[in-house]
């Protein structure tokens, strides 16, 4: 299993800050006040620490990864209890001034519950002090037994008509659905996104293509099929996408094993072609940049990372790189 690198690892490459001064919304990233076996703890602060590597990171999106979850009580309201402590968290951020601040939080719901997912929401909503924006409920599922991050045990969650309920509820309450799965479960999501039109779906991961354990040296094969699937999910007006979270261990491209940390021209060089087809695919307007943090900090550092997102874009122009750093966000997540 992966282990978190020490600082002076990540300290091995140093970089020039490229575009210093353009204005982020770093769209994905986690928080936990406990120790986690993978990530560690990673909390206000060590986010902070990040943010002010060297980028201009005006505001943040947290996204649900089962963080203080209440013990007690309903089990359909338990997840309140994350919205509660980033709610806290968000208004620890928002009191210092030129820091990063979580300006949006997507939570976790149980949306088979269909209709009744109301409640939730309307509990969400409650505990955000108005910054609740939507729901994460993932459904990453994988029977190979050889990943890092599993599936949670049971089938996907897409196809079942109580999961489409809760869905079409999001869209009339106005809020998004984010989601993460494994890129051979893409058809399936793309069949939700046909069925539920008038629910805006965040693609989390690029639909997250693997390559380790019975997908290790696969890597062009499965680029084939992905190519092909992102092209149909970006037939669907109601999906926007999200464009990071490519180095983590599943991914396969094994920088958290190495000596140094990847370089920003190797990030480039290792997964522009990802970035460059969904960016086609999707348009500017419908694609935003994540950091995935701290679960991609197993692989790069976060000022790396970013170098290397905008030198992927570096020949786009001006308002295209604005929607894909700022505006995107800005609009679907009402930040």
């Amino acid at each position: 299993m992966p282990t978190p690198r020490t600082e002076a690892w990540y300290a091995a490459v140093q970089e020039e800050i490229v575009e210093p001064d353009r204005p982020i919304i770093d769209t994905h990233h986690h928080l936990w006040e406990v120790e986690t076996p993978l990530w560690g703890r990673y909390v206000l602060e060590d986010l902070w620490g990040d943010t002010e590597s060297g980028h201009n990171i005006e505001k943040t999106v947290f996204v649900d990864c089962r963080s203080n979850y209440r013990t007690e009580g309903p089990r359909h309201l338990r997840p309140i209890g994350e919205t509660e402590f980033i709610a806290r968290v968000a208004a620890e951020s928002a009191a210092r001034e030129g820091a990063a601040t979580i300006a949006g939080i997507v939570s976790h719901a149980d949306l088979l519950l269909g209709e009744a997912v109301e409640e939730v929401l309307e509990a969400h909503e409650a505990a955000g002090n108005g910054l609740f924006r939507g729901i994460r409920h993932a459904g990453p599922h994988d029977t190979t037994g050889t990943l890092t991050n599993m599936g949670r045990g049971y089938p996907c969650p897409y196809g079942e008509d109580a999961f489409r309920a809760g869905m079409r509820t999001l869209g009339r309450l106005g809020y998004t659905y984010d989601t993460w799965h494994f890129f051979h479960q893409n058809r399936d999501y793309l069949d939700l996104a046909r069925a539920v039109p008038e629910t805006t779906m965040v693609l989390d991961h690029f639909g997250t293509p693997l390559g380790v354990g019975a997908y290790a040296g696969r890597q062009e094969e499965i680029f084939a099929q992905w190519r092909e699937d992102i092209a149909a999910i970006a037939e669907c007006p109601n999906v926007v996408a999200k464009l990071g979270g490519l180095a983590m261990p599943d991914n396969g491209f094994g920088w958290h094993d190495r000596e140094l940390p990847p370089t920003s021209d190797e990030f480039v060089a290792a997964q522009a072609r990802y970035y460059l087809h969904t960016i086609e695919c999707f348009g500017p307007d419908r694609c935003m940049f994540e950091s995935n943090f701290p679960v991609d900090r197993l692989s790069i550092s976060y000022h790396v990372m970013w170098n290397g997102m905008k030198k992927i874009v570096a020949d786009f122009s001006e308002d295209e790189k604005h929607a894909m750093f700022y505006g995107t966000a800005e609009r679907v997540y009402r930040v």
